[in-house]
């Protein structure tokens, strides 16, 4: 059973939306941001917004009172993994359980397009990130991408629980912006 903090207020909400949308590029740009404070430079990882259009890939808004605060995504790598990019939640709705909805929410639409494995990348700068990833089970696999090679880059993967599209909604609704 979910902790108090981890229980989601009635004014929260996970909403699907275009990577290109403006609400999503304000915190693509809020995410890179952060990256410039903790690493000193953008994230050099080439990314294609038609990536994270469903149902090849999804982009996730998180939004508390209507207010943006927090996103995630995932896309397909050629390898046929998933990969979880942009998980980021602002600093004033964090230690809230929100970057937790979101993983969760991005596995199950993951899982319930097909896709058995997911991986990501994050680095020794992002503590918070890595003891999260840790938490949910992801274990360390080895590199890929620009950061394959990176000394402080940390890479984790793990399979996806395989879910019929109604287990883990409410009501019985299944994820809507799955395949």
């Amino acid at each position: 059973m979910p902790t108090s903090a981890e229980r989601p207020t009635s004014a929260e909400r996970l909403r699907p939306l275009p990577y290109d949308h403006p609400v999503a590029q304000y915190l693509v740009e809020r995410v890179q941001q952060e990256y410039v404070v903790r690493y000193g430079g953008r994230d050099a990882a080439v990314v294609d917004p038609a990536e994270f259009s469903p149902p090849a890939g999804l982009f996730l808004v998180a939004e508390v009172d209507g207010v943006p605060a927090g996103c995630g995504a995932w896309r397909v790598l050629p390898s046929g993994e998933v990969e979880i990019k942009r998980v980021y939640v602002e600093p004033a709705f964090r230690r809230r359980g929100l970057a937790r909805r979101l993983m969760a929410a991005l596995e199950d639409s993951a899982a319930a397009a097909g896709h058995r494995t997911v991986v990501l990348n994050t680095g020794q700068e992002q503590p918070e990130a890595v003891a999260l990833y840790t938490q949910l089970g992801y274990r360390a696999v080895p590199g890929y991408g620009v950061y394959a090679c990176a000394p402080d880059a940390v890479f984790l993967g793990r399979e996806l629980e395989q879910r019929s599209d109604t287990e883990g909604t409410e009501g019985g609704e299944g994820i809507s912006w799955a395949s």
